[in-house]
């Protein structure tokens, strides 16, 4: 089940495979009207969710279609791997589900194809439903209109020791907050233990240049902007923790497996994570388990970065109020507290996140890992752009690591990512 990241490699298959027949203007793009007798039958496609949520699904369908007799859903669900290669077929074929579950990369290129319908102008009403972070990620720079109900969200507080931070004399009750406070803490940290504990195993990413309250793309939406003073900022302040040993040496190639695992050897003294991450702690670990300590998201914005699926109504569906009003039933506060309860994710309906499921202590590690994240969603965003494919991720660590290890500053660092990045997106 896609659940913990919303972007994958497939996704840029779909901005590239989609013919350039198959792009369309307003005019032509089909009506954005959703009035009308919700009735018909409909097809709902989902991404790996039948194998463990077939019920929920079967019940979720079967109570849309006792609300709305005369109405008929036929739920397909597509694996994982070749999703986006699979609505890249059926875009260029013509043969596009009704309602789809999509995340905002995938829902971007049919966007531009004319093949999302504008929930601005067809669901306006449902707007106010929905947490403004949540309905915004599925908005695309240089178009106007929102293109997918956001439906499950995710996001993880960070873990951080607290023996490590009162072994290098800092308070481990007040954890750093924002990017100067966990930069200056780093270097104490390294400084008092001569470059033997690390703050982080990871080096910036995009997520990051937005907590910083960097500005990922410029206004018109056809080009990236991090390289910008505060960008240029952040990636020097991350030079030099690399040069103090403050950030970890092997975090130029670190993946989320090896940073999690120089945490649990107490080698790093922060890192994102999740419930499950505490019960591995507690097996493997159990003296880091005793100083465990969890905290909101580094940022400098005040909100924290979110993950995001949504669900898409086909532009050319022919069955356009009953698609719509299916597509708000699967999101509405009411199934999605209900996921939520199913398995580890959050709703993005507006004061769903205010359930004692979300804020009640009972005391076990699941429970206090769940109410942090829900605390943090309420406000947070999007920070990864929308158009920012897999390929522009991999630009963007290239010419970091270049910085960190001193091969160019971090302007020229910057300043080529965003050249790598502008040529991929001209590309799609």
């Amino acid at each position: 089940m896609r659940i913990s990241r919303r972007a994958f490699a497939a996704a840029a298959v779909l901005a590239t495979v989609l013919p350039l027949s198959a792009c369309s203007s307003d005019s032509d793009s089909g009506s954005s009207d959703a009035s009308g007798k919700v009735e018909g039958k409909i097809t709902f496609q989902t991404w790996n969710l039948q194998a463990n949520f077939k019920d929920y699904f079967n019940g979720v369908i079967a109570d849309f279609q006792k609300k709305y007799p005369g109405t008929e859903v036929k739920w397909v669900d597509r694996p994982a791997e070749g999703y986006a290669d699979k609505i890249s077929a059926d875009a260029a074929g013509g043969t596009l589900p009704d309602v789809v579950n999509v995340s905002p990369d995938l829902v971007a290129p049919l966007a531009k194809a004319g093949l999302a319908l504008d929930l601005d102008k067809a669901a306006a009403d449902y707007r106010k439903e929905y947490l403004p972070g949540a309905w915004q990620s599925h908005q695309i720079p240089g178009m106007q209109g929102t293109y997918a109900f956001p439906w499950y969200l995710n996001t993880g507080p960070l873990f951080y020791n607290k023996r490590l931070f009162s072994d290098a004399g800092l308070d481990a009750a007040k954890p750093p907050r924002t990017y100067d406070e966990v930069f200056a803490d780093g270097l104490a940290m390294a400084r008092k233990s001569n470059g033997k504990i690390a703050t982080f195993a990871n080096v910036p990413t995009i997520e990051d240049f937005g907590r910083y309250g960097v500005e990922s793309m410029n206004k018109s939406g056809d080009g990236f902007a991090f390289n910008d003073a505060k960008g240029v900022e952040l990636l020097t302040k991350y030079k030099e923790l690399y040069d103090a040993k403050a950030l970890d040496p092997q975090a130029l190639t670190a993946t989320p497996e090896s940073a999690g695992h120089k945490f649990l050897t107490e080698s790093v003294s922060m890192n994102p994570g999740s419930a499950l991450d505490l019960a591995n702690f507690k097996k493997q670990a159990p003296t880091l388990y005793k100083n465990i300590g969890i905290t909101d998201q580094i940022t400098s914005t005040g909100k924290a970065n979110m993950y995001v699926m949504g669900v898409m109504v086909n532009s050319k569906t022919k069955q356009k109020p009953a698609a719509v009003a299916f597509a708000h039933f699967v999101t509405d506060a009411t199934r999605q507290m209900e996921f939520a309860k199913k398995v580890a994710i959050f709703p993005s309906t507006a004061g769903s996140l205010d359930d004692p499921y979300f804020t009640k202590e009972d005391g076990t590690d699941e429970t206090r890992v769940r109410i942090a994240a829900a605390k943090s969603l309420k406000t947070a965003v999007n920070y990864t752009p929308v158009l920012f494919s897999e390929q522009m991720k991999t630009a963007l660590r290239n010419e970091v690591a270049k910085a960190l290890q001193g091969k160019q500053s971090p302007k020229e660092a910057l300043d080529n990512a965003v050249k790598a990045c502008d040529q991929l997106l001209k590309q799609s």
